[in-house]
């Protein structure tokens, strides 16, 4: 079993696919050993092949997994429903993501309508303190348990700075960090009753989209998550100020 999760947490941060040969590599194993494992998980549904390669990417059953998660937490389903809506009215693409440690993943799309789209990778994980989502889950936490997680890392310093930003105006940015040309807005809410706490994101072409609209967007996404936390009694929301942006 453990050896099963070892192979799955081989995927993401741009991994979606892996040989035996490099599942041997990754994890010390005998290629002997490494293709038995794959086998094994192929029969069980975890792992399937990439038409005839030797390619294995997760299978169905990782799927069906994943989409049982989301329904499971009712926080990710009310989440949904507002990036979903502000996804419709400004046409581009919403996200909503957990944080793991030091990284952040998505874990629910919705894609946009507009011509010019930003392509979704669900399970991409990215460092938390270079991405807006990140940094709106991270401002949720205390500058101690912020330099417990970060000990030893050098960008601690600036991260603690940012995260004051993100609490002062309720909201986090990000411009052309993690993918060029495209910027990002991300507000954070949580669910005190079963320590959950997510991140509801837009995604949009830096090039295309102004200050005014991205207000507009921080605005819904916040009114939205103050509206979930008021509910679940959320009392480390923050809800955003934008006469009060700070750009960075």
């Amino acid at each position: 079993m453990n050896n099963a999760a070892a192979v799955l947490s081989c995927y993401g941060a741009g991994c979606t696919d892996v040989t035996v040969t490099e599942v041997s590599e990754r994890l010390g194993l005998p290629k002997a050993s490494s293709s038995r494992l794959l086998r094994a998980m192929r029969e069980a549904g975890m792992l399937e092949t990439i038409g005839g390669t030797r390619r294995h990417r997760p299978g169905r059953m990782m799927l069906d997994l994943a989409a049982a998660f989301r329904h499971s937490s009712s926080l990710i389903s009310r989440a949904s429903e507002v990036v979903v809506t502000a996804t419709r009215q400004f046409g581009h693409t919403g996200y909503i993501s957990l944080l793991d440690g030091r990284e952040v993943t998505a874990v629910a799309d919705f894609e946009g309508t507009n011509l010019l789209r930003v392509v979704s990778n669900i399970g991409r994980r990215l460092p938390a303190h270079l991405s807006a989502t990140g940094r709106s889950l991270l401002a949720r936490m205390s500058d101690e348990e912020v330099r417990r997680l970060y000990d030893g890392a050098p960008e601690a310093k600036v991260l603690l700075r940012e995260l004051a930003r993100v609490r002062s105006q309720g909201f986090a940015v990000s411009e052309q960090e993690s993918t060029e040309g495209v910027d990002g807005i991300a507000v954070a809410v949580g669910d005190p009753s079963t320590n959950e706490a997510i991140a509801l994101c837009i995604v949009f072409p830096h090039a295309l989209v102004g200050e005014p609209e991205r207000d507009r967007m921080i605005a819904a996404l916040g009114d939205g998550a103050e509206e979930i936390a008021r509910s679940l009694g959320d009392r480390a929301f923050i809800p955003p100020k934008l006469e009060n942006r700070i750009t960075t």
